[in-house]
């Protein structure tokens, strides 16, 4: 029994709330295919690089799906899994991300393993919600504060990341149904505190990134927040 409850990831109280999870996956579905629809309409691929993407863009795409799996790798079905998804959207912009989180699920999706209404919960709630979230604070960061370089870092990386963290996390325990046998105080904290590290982890490598590699940072610019600065505008 206790394996069994291991190796259920979301085990719902029976058919009473069927009809809800049945709507709010709908839900969730509807959410992919407008952020998919949105992000293939900009055509992002046309600011790639002529040598195609970054390396440290596609080695983070590439560990994501470990990242998204941590609960399942550790059998601790309430620890949160990392994202992964705002430090993406600082290194590659928001509509790239947003199709680069697509294999990231089906590859998590295979790796974990999940049944496909997990993976797409995952999808939505680790992956486009943190990443649509941090696009928001980045525009907020952009329109009400200085430009400046550690405006970027400590608004933009750090506090951006846990706000859209946080948010995402808030928002998935109030639309989806908790794990039997938990408090939704208690999930919450424990993301909150998933949120805080991630945070320091993302600011710490926006910081390395400004100071050695800002051409791997599609949202940042030196023109933009350096006085004096030349650099090329952001992407978004």
């Amino acid at each position: 029994m206790a394996a069994r409850h291991l190796d259920a990831q979301r085990p719902y109280p029976p058919a009473c709330n069927a009809l809800k999870r049945h709507n709010m996956y709908l839900i969730d579905l509807v959410c992919v295919l407008l952020a998919t629809g949105v992000s293939l309409s900009m055509r992002p691929w046309r600011l790639l690089p002529p040598g195609g993407p970054p390396w440290p863009w596609l080695a983070l795409v590439s560990v994501m799906p470990l990242l998204w799996s941590t609960d399942r790798f550790a059998h601790i079905p309430v620890a949160p899994p990392l994202s992964g998804a705002v430090l993406l959207v600082l290194m590659a912009g928001w509509p790239l991300a947003v199709l680069a989180l697509l294999p990231v699920a089906v590859v998590t999706l295979i790796v974990a393993p999940l049944d496909a209404a997990e993976a797409l919960f995952r999808l939505v709630w680790q992956g486009l919600a943190p990443a649509t979230l941090a696009l928001a604070v980045g525009a907020a960061v952009r329109r009400w504060l200085p430009n400046h370089l550690f405006v970027y870092i400590l608004g933009r990386a750090f506090l951006g990341t846990w706000l859209a963290l946080t948010l995402a996390g808030a928002a998935a325990l109030l639309l989806h149904t908790a794990i039997v046998g938990t408090l939704d105080e208690d999930l919450f904290i424990a993301k909150l505190l998933a949120a805080s590290g991630e945070a320091f982890l993302t600011g710490m490598i926006a910081a390395i990134g400004v100071a050695f590699r800002p051409q791997w940072l599609a949202t940042y610019a030196d023109r933009l927040y350096l006085p004096d600065g030349t650099g090329h505008p952001p992407r978004c």
